[in-house]
């Protein structure tokens, strides 16, 4: 159920041996992604929960789900990176359908995050949930 982008993200970090490559690798994804323009970082996108700031701005566009991300951190830029590859371009209905823990957990990405980062991240899965399910 992963999309063609988030495929392409596992591919990769088969490929890479070590955790810290997989960790520059999040951190490069994060860098190539636009900045969010800072008119759009205002308390209605950002995420609470995170040890970061973080904001994230959807975009329906034919009953498709987008958004866009920022933060602060370079390793949570690069982790709104790859759930952008994991929900962008996804219809919006199959949003809440979509598994994130097993998908996330193919790349193994939690088991080397702080305690805190995975509580960040949590937070970025439920406000995806939550506005996709706003705008269903």
């Amino acid at each position: 159920m992963a999309t063609d982008a988030f495929e392409a993200i596992v591919e990769d970090f088969e490929f890479l041996d070590d955790w810290e490559d997989r960790y520059a690798m999040v951190i490069d994804l994060g860098k190539q992604m636009s900045p969010l323009d800072d008119a759009l970082k205002v308390p209605a996108t950002k995420v609470d929960g995170c040890a970061s700031q973080v904001w994230m701005v959807p975009r329906i566009e034919d009953g498709t789900f987008h958004f866009e991300g920022d933060s602060d951190a370079l390793i949570v830029r690069g982790i709104i990176a790859v759930l952008r590859a994991l929900y962008d371009g996804v219809p919006v209905a199959q949003v809440p359908g979509i598994d994130a823990q097993a998908e996330l957990g193919r790349l193994t990405l939690e088991e080397h995050l702080s305690g805190q980062r995975t509580n960040g991240l949590r937070a970025m899965l439920e406000r995806i949930r939550k506005l996709a399910g706003e705008a269903a």
